[in-house]
């Protein structure tokens, strides 16, 4: 929104009272200290005392504007401050404000043009007493505080407004990055099910009855399921990524029987001593069903041993480890980490973990992780 069309809060129309005020208390103040002196009619003419008494009133009230034409409003007060002293408090408001919402550019345009007629205004209303030169500098160092206070309020918003903007498209960055590993792990595992039984039948047509059956059957559960997965997970992109569906830790057998139902012969050894917390628990998952991913289309066939053992205050560890693939079996030679692992890794290290993956000695492969569990 622009300045004319934004709703103005009530910090706004206190700042705005408050330097209002600070003007109206600045004329107020000379124009007593003025009628003390008795300098009126001798210093200053009667009639010149009068237009700057209503210069005063009239540059005050025109402060309620600063915030629409703050540029027009400083040159005009400037202008006026040439011969009208009680104005003085209204100008040094409206440097201050055209230093606040305009480039500083203008501003120290505006400024220089305020040291000119500072420099008339002492021509023209000298104070007896009082060095010319004095008053000079005296008016420039108001005029440049104004100012100052003003670039520094400017570019601290300007700063203000970068971080929160850096801050929503870190925030974006990391639920789109959250998004896609939900997709990932979701997806990838179901349909690593489906390309796994799909090149079983291509690989044996001639398999008994039976076993394409089975085939069928899985790949029917798995294209189901992906796509009941995939509703939920467009259903809630809407929404905020803490609401994604999760799994738990309690999910963790099914996980591991529907792979035994896939045909790969997975054991599952827990040995876990209380309620694993939630963070925990979803992450160990989703290293388990990486994992069982993996093996699927790096090595099919291959045997498969899932451990996860811990207890509050001294962490939960998570080690899925399989044999090398049969030979024949159509593995898929992993050359490096694929996003599935690089996924995994950033998820384990938000949640405060550590993990490590490599091959074994004997063909296999190992993945790990250590999870916190707070006491």
């Amino acid at each position: 929104m622009t300045g004319f069309t934004r709703s103005r809060g009530l910090r706004d129309w206190l700042v705005d009272c408050c330097l209002f005020v600070t003007a109206v208390v600045w004329g107020v103040v000379l124009s007593g200290v003025r009628l003390e002196e008795g300098a009126v009619p001798d210093v200053v003419p009667a009639w010149l005392f009068t237009l700057d008494q209503l210069t005063g009133v009239l540059g005050c009230a025109a402060l309620w504007l600063r915030r629409r034409w703050p540029t027009g409003l400083a040159v005009a007060l400037v202008l006026l401050s040439v011969f009208s002293e009680t104005i003085a408090g209204a100008m040094l408001v409206a440097l201050f404000s055209v230093a606040v919402h305009r480039p500083p550019r203008t501003s120290l345009a505006v400024f220089g043009l305020s040291l000119f007629t500072a420099f008339g205004y002492v021509l023209l209303r000298p104070e007896p007493g009082t060095p010319a030169l004095l008053l000079f500098l005296l008016g420039a160092a108001l005029q440049g505080v104004a100012v100052g206070w003003g670039l520094f309020v400017h570019h601290r918003r300007r700063l203000v407004a970068s971080l929160r903007e850096r801050a929503e498209a870190e925030a974006r960055r990391a639920a789109r990055e959250e998004i896609a590993r939900e997709i990932h792990d979701v997806l990838g595992h179901r349909l690593s099910l489906l390309s796994v039984h799909a090149g079983a039948l291509e690989y044996r047509p001639d398999a008994p009855a039976e076993d394409v059956a089975r085939a069928a059957r899985v790949i029917r559960e798995s294209a189901h399921q992906a796509l009941q997965d995939l509703r939920q997970v467009v259903g809630v992109l809407r929404a905020p990524v803490g609401e994604l569906p999760q799994p738990v830790f309690a999910d963790l057998s099914h996980l591991v029987e529907e792979a035994e139902r896939a045909g790969t012969p997975v054991r599952l050894e827990a040995e876990v001593d209380g309620d694993v917390p939630d963070p925990a628990g979803r992450t160990a998952y989703r290293i388990v069903q990486e994992a069982l991913t993996n093996v699927r289309k790096h090595a099919p066939g291959a045997a498969v041993t899932v451990r996860v053992a811990g207890a509050a205050g001294e962490g939960l560890e998570v080690a899925v480890v399989n044999t090398a693939p049969a030979p024949g079996s159509g593995a898929v030679p992993a050359a490096g980490a694929g996003q599935g692992l690089l996924g995994l890794a950033e998820r384990v290290d938000l949640a405060g973990g550590s993990l490590e993956y490599g091959p074994l000695a004997d063909g296999g492969w190992r993945l790990a992780a250590r999870l916190p569990w707070p006491s």
